[in-house]
Protein backbone atom coordinates (compact mmCIF):
# COMPACT_ATOMS: atom_id res chain seq x y z
CA UNK A 1 0.00 0.00 0.00
CA UNK A 2 1.30 3.48 -1.24
CA UNK A 3 -0.03 7.06 0.02
CA UNK A 4 -0.74 10.65 -1.41
CA UNK A 5 0.08 13.98 0.02
CA UNK A 6 -3.68 14.49 -0.44
CA UNK A 7 -4.51 11.25 1.74
CA UNK A 8 -5.59 8.98 -0.53
CA UNK A 9 -3.65 4.99 -0.27
CA UNK A 10 -3.45 2.75 -3.52
CA UNK A 11 -2.79 -0.96 -3.60
CA UNK A 12 -1.87 -1.95 -6.81
CA UNK A 13 -2.02 -6.04 -8.11
CA UNK A 14 -0.58 -5.92 -11.21
CA UNK A 15 -2.11 -3.40 -13.78
CA UNK A 16 -4.82 -2.66 -11.25
CA UNK A 17 -4.86 -0.42 -8.31
CA UNK A 18 -7.68 0.10 -5.68
CA UNK A 19 -7.57 3.43 -4.14
CA UNK A 20 -9.50 5.22 -1.42
CA UNK A 21 -9.20 7.90 1.57
CA UNK A 22 -6.74 6.79 4.56
CA UNK A 23 -7.62 6.58 7.90
CA UNK A 24 -5.80 9.59 8.78
CA UNK A 25 -8.16 11.65 6.23
CA UNK A 26 -11.52 9.75 8.01
CA UNK A 27 -10.55 11.04 11.15
CA UNK A 28 -9.90 14.43 9.77
CA UNK A 29 -13.53 14.23 7.90
CA UNK A 30 -15.32 13.13 10.83
CA UNK A 31 -18.57 11.53 10.34
CA UNK A 32 -18.74 10.81 6.59
CA UNK A 33 -22.31 10.74 5.22
CA UNK A 34 -21.72 10.64 1.65
CA UNK A 35 -18.98 8.89 -1.33
CA UNK A 36 -19.49 10.09 -4.97
CA UNK A 37 -17.85 7.26 -6.81
CA UNK A 38 -16.74 8.19 -10.73
CA UNK A 39 -17.77 6.67 -13.58
CA UNK A 40 -16.92 2.94 -14.93
CA UNK A 41 -15.52 3.14 -18.06
CA UNK A 42 -14.25 6.78 -16.77
CA UNK A 43 -10.44 7.58 -17.46
CA UNK A 44 -8.31 10.13 -15.20
CA UNK A 45 -4.57 10.67 -15.02
CA UNK A 46 -2.59 11.20 -12.08
CA UNK A 47 -3.65 14.37 -10.18
CA UNK A 48 -7.52 14.14 -11.32
CA UNK A 49 -10.27 14.43 -8.87
CA UNK A 50 -12.14 11.48 -9.21
CA UNK A 51 -14.87 11.90 -6.75
CA UNK A 52 -15.52 13.47 -3.62
CA UNK A 53 -16.46 12.49 0.15
CA UNK A 54 -18.80 14.39 2.05
CA UNK A 55 -18.42 14.71 5.76
CA UNK A 56 -20.69 16.84 8.44
CA UNK A 57 -18.40 19.31 8.28
CA UNK A 58 -16.88 19.92 4.79
CA UNK A 59 -16.84 17.84 1.11
CA UNK A 60 -13.08 17.01 0.26
CA UNK A 61 -12.03 15.65 -3.25
CA UNK A 62 -10.71 12.24 -3.98
CA UNK A 63 -7.70 12.47 -6.17
CA UNK A 64 -6.17 9.72 -8.82
CA UNK A 65 -2.45 8.72 -7.30
CA UNK A 66 -2.48 7.20 -10.96
CA UNK A 67 -3.66 7.24 -14.24
CA UNK A 68 -5.60 5.00 -16.00
CA UNK A 69 -9.45 3.81 -16.44
CA UNK A 70 -11.80 2.82 -13.77
CA UNK A 71 -12.46 -0.54 -13.84
CA UNK A 72 -14.84 -1.15 -11.11
CA UNK A 73 -16.34 1.02 -8.00
CA UNK A 74 -17.32 0.23 -4.44
CA UNK A 75 -21.19 0.68 -5.19
CA UNK A 76 -21.91 -0.69 -1.27
CA UNK A 77 -20.35 3.04 -0.03
CA UNK A 78 -23.49 4.64 -2.42
CA UNK A 79 -26.25 2.96 0.96
CA UNK A 80 -23.23 3.02 3.74
CA UNK A 81 -20.82 5.77 3.74
CA UNK A 82 -20.15 5.40 6.86
CA UNK A 83 -18.32 2.61 6.31
CA UNK A 84 -14.68 4.75 5.57
CA UNK A 85 -15.03 5.64 8.96
CA UNK A 86 -14.92 2.21 10.50
CA UNK A 87 -12.48 0.79 8.11
CA UNK A 88 -11.06 3.36 5.78
CA UNK A 89 -8.16 0.87 4.33
CA UNK A 90 -10.86 -1.74 3.55
CA UNK A 91 -13.53 0.81 1.98
CA UNK A 92 -11.61 1.33 -1.30
CA UNK A 93 -13.71 3.81 -3.99
CA UNK A 94 -12.16 2.75 -7.06
CA UNK A 95 -10.58 0.55 -9.18
CA UNK A 96 -8.10 1.72 -12.09
CA UNK A 97 -6.74 0.02 -14.80
CA UNK A 98 -2.94 1.70 -14.72
CA UNK A 99 -1.64 2.98 -18.13
CA UNK A 100 1.70 0.87 -17.04
CA UNK A 101 2.13 -1.90 -14.40
CA UNK A 102 4.06 0.25 -11.76
CA UNK A 103 2.92 2.66 -8.86
CA UNK A 104 4.64 6.10 -9.30
CA UNK A 105 7.87 6.80 -7.86
CA UNK A 106 6.55 9.65 -5.90
CA UNK A 107 4.13 7.77 -3.60
CA UNK A 108 5.11 7.42 0.03
CA UNK A 109 5.28 4.16 2.26
CA UNK A 110 3.66 3.66 5.29
CA UNK A 111 6.67 4.95 7.18
CA UNK A 112 6.84 8.01 5.12
CA UNK A 113 3.32 8.78 5.47
CA UNK A 114 3.29 8.72 9.11
CA UNK A 115 6.26 11.11 9.46
CA UNK A 116 4.39 13.18 6.86
CA UNK A 117 1.08 13.02 8.80
CA UNK A 118 2.98 14.09 12.11
CA UNK A 119 4.62 16.81 10.74
CA UNK A 120 1.68 17.93 8.91
CA UNK A 121 -0.62 18.65 11.82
Amino acid sequence: MKFTKEHEWVEAQGALAKIGITDFAQKSLGDIVFVELPEVGATFSKGDVIGTVESVKTVSDVYSPVSGEVTAVNSALEDDPAAVNTDAYGSWIAEIKMDGNALPDDLMDEAEYEKFCKEEH
